[in-house]
Formats: structure tokens, sequence, C-alpha cells
């Protein structure tokens, strides 16, 4: 939890108009706890009387709470969700954080999928969903929560809709199995599969439980081991490569070679996360200096203020982060 700085730097005033006794009362949220989730988030104390507000905090914290309050308050015709609260917080918050200002008409626009309202929610993704639409091979590098894989999934889906690209491939290393995929029972796709569950939800969740199955069965989407990728060629394909921090250098060379004509590739991966055995080096972590000035690949690095997941992951990431840094010099 954040703790509440024992001297307010700064009292905001302000009223939210047009006044509406419904609207306020959503959005405050059940018993308030609108508010709180703000108060939390933002390090800040809210009081209202009707549509006056007044929020005590640093300055800068009091401001990006009444952008949240004036957000959530023009979406307040309909019942507000605690999710909706916490993305009006990301979104804010990720924008204060970045270093450059990214113009309205530069932000890369929504992707056509299933979930309508998909798109960027922070300057890093919007960059990322720019690199995989231009790149041949985009990386996106950073901590759980930030949408790397999520993304990646929905610009498929969207240049599957487009017939910019015929099929999907996800591949994947199977560390835990030491990629002898063969001492595992079940046919091909049994013995991936929790390994592409992450995957495979984002699937359900863009392209429907039914539509996904039906693309399965006639291989439009294929499920490919990192472990049976050598000696193939994909043309036409989105291939996207997902936990790469778990792939030797060997293995992200041979994974790479496998691109072939009209293929679009993005590599995600946590140089955090690294489960490989003592004494092997990530494919991941070598290919950001191997690679770092080829034409045609792209690498986005996302940290903390990128985490589109509950406030309190963001919080520990950003903590088990100061806490690496202290512990390995």
């Amino acid at each position: 939890m954040v703790e509440k700085p024992t001297r307010r730097a700064h009292t905001l005033h302000f009223m939210i108009a047009p006044a509406n006794a419904k609207r306020l009362q959503l959005l405050t949220g059940p018993m308030g706890a609108y508010l709180r989730e703000i108060e939390t988030a933002l390090s800040v104390t809210i009081r209202h009387r009707g549509a006056s507000f007044q929020v005590d905090g640093a300055s800068e914290a009091t401001q990006l709470a009444r952008q949240v309050l004036e957000t959530l308050y023009a979406d307040a015709k309909k019942t507000l969700s605690l999710e909706e609260v916490q993305l009006a917080l990301v979104e804010a918050v990720a924008k204060n954080k970045a270093s450059m200002a990214i113009k309205e008409e530069s932000v890369f626009p929504g992707l056509h999928t299933r979930q309508l309202h998909l798109k960027a929610r922070t300057p890093n993704q919007s960059i990322y969903l720019e690199a995989i639409a231009t790149s041949d091979i985009t990386f996106g590098i950073g901590p759980a929560g930030t949408g790397k894989t999520y993304l990646a999934v929905a610009s498929a889906v969207d240049a599957l809709e487009r017939d910019a690209v015929q099929r999907i491939v996800l591949v994947r290393p199977a560390v835990e199995a030491g990629e002898r995929l063969g001492f595992l029972p079940g046919d091909l796709a049994q013995k991936v599969d929790p390994y592409l569950r992450p995957l495979y939800d984002a699937l359900y969740d863009l392209f429907g439980f039914d539509k996904t199955l039906k693309m399965l069965e006639r291989q439009i989407i294929e499920i490919a081991p990192l472990a049976y990728m050598r000696g193939r060629t994909l043309n036409g394909a989105f291939i996207i490569l997902d936990e790469a921090q778990n792939t030797t250098p060997e293995q992200m060379k041979m994974f790479l070679t496998r691109v072939g004509f009209g293929a679009r590739v993005v590599v995600t991966g946590d140089t955090t996360q690294i489960d490989l055995s003592p004494g092997q080096r990530s494919g991941l972590i070598e290919a950001q200096t191997v690679l770092r000035h080829v034409a045609g690949i792209t690498f986005v690095q996302f940290t903390s203020a990128d985490v589109v997941r509950h406030p309190v992951v963001q919080r520990i990431v950003e903590a088990y982060a100061k806490y690496n840094k202290h512990a390995h010099g």
C-alpha cells in the first residue's frame, strides 16, 4: 500500500459540471470504493460535497486525480467498473510519466478485433503497435502486465482479418520439459498446451472460442514449439515467439532465420524472469546486443509505467526492480 504524505503539499478545489446526482454516485462507486482506489494509487485524499471536490496531496498528483475524476465522470452515463477506474489511472499516470509527448494524431489507431475498444493505453504501447505494423521483426521486452503478448496477438488477429497474412504461428519454448516434448503424453497440441495457454486465452478473447477452434483445426492458427521450428521457412505468416527470455542464443538465431517472405515477427519476453539452467545465456539478452542496429528490427522496452493491470501490480514491479538493483549492485 502506498503511504499517504504526512504533510499535504497542495490543495486543489474544483467543480465537476454539469452536476448530476446519479452520475456522481456512479463516479464515487459502491461506498466510495472508486474514490479510495484513486486515493491509494495517487497518494492523495479526496473529499467532495456534491459536485464540489477537494483533493489534497502533491501538486502533480492532485492534477492527475482531477484528470481521472473528470474522465470517469464523462463515462459515468453508465455504470462504471473497478477495471475502468484502474485503466483510467494507468492511462493518466503513463501519460504523465512519458518523457516525450505523443501528439493525438500520431497515436496508433485501434486494431480490428472482436474487442472493439482495443487500443494502446500508454505511449510505449503506441510505439510498440506502430513498430509491429512497420517493422519486419519487433522485440517487446519488459515486465508482466505491460500488454506485450496480448497486443502482439491482437496485431496478428488484425493482420489476418485484413488478409495481410495467411496464418498465425504461435511459438514458445517449453523450458520445464527441457524441450524433450516426446516424453510428454498426448499429441503435439496436448504436449505444448500448458506453455501456450496465455496465447490461447488472448485468441479466445479476440476471436471468440468457436472461431479460434475452427482456425486451429484448419491450421490457419498453428502451434509450433520452438524445438520443432528447425528446418522450417515461414512465408506469409504472423509469427509470435513468447517468453523469449527462455531461449538460448542458438535457439534465438535458429528461430529468427526461419522468417520467410511476407512474414511479420514479434518476439516478447521479460529478462527478469529467466528460467534457463544456471550458466545458460538468454538468447533474448544476446539479441539486444547483436541485433540492435539491424535494419528492419525494432526493440521496444516497456517499464512499470506500462503495466495495464491492477495498480498494485505496477507497484510490485517497481519494488522488485528497486530490490534487484540494490541486491545485485
